[in-house]
């Protein structure tokens, strides 16, 4: 198993970064993940896209379609990829600390 290492926290990854086991996920993993991915400072807007992408993998075991998001969050795409520039996927469900979603590449 891989492993990073972010302010002296280690943290099981999979080969692309994702946690191997997202029920170990708290806020402090997620500002360290961000951080790790380049995000210096979660503001509300990336805990509300985080926490509506944590809410729907604890309720359905996945994480919510792109559209989804934006609808509930009332951002549009271009700013979600502003605030994860890795993007829904593979930024905002890393920092909310979900296994690689399904069709992510």
């Amino acid at each position: 198993m891989a492993t990073i290492e972010i302010e002296d926290k280690v943290l099981e990854v999979d080969g692309e970064g994702f946690l191997t086991d997202p029920h170990i996920w708290d806020e402090e993993i997620a500002r360290l993940i961000a951080k790790y991915d380049g995000i210096e400072e979660m503001n509300d807007e990336h805990w509300a896209v985080v926490n509506i992408i944590r809410r729907n993998w604890e309720e359905k075991g996945m994480a919510p379609m792109v559209r989804v998001i934006c609808r509930e969050t009332g951002l549009r795409l271009k700013q979600i990829y502003q605030l994860f520039p890795l993007g829904p996927a593979r930024g905002a469900c890393r920092v909310a600390g979900l296994p690689k979603p399904d069709g992510c590449v």
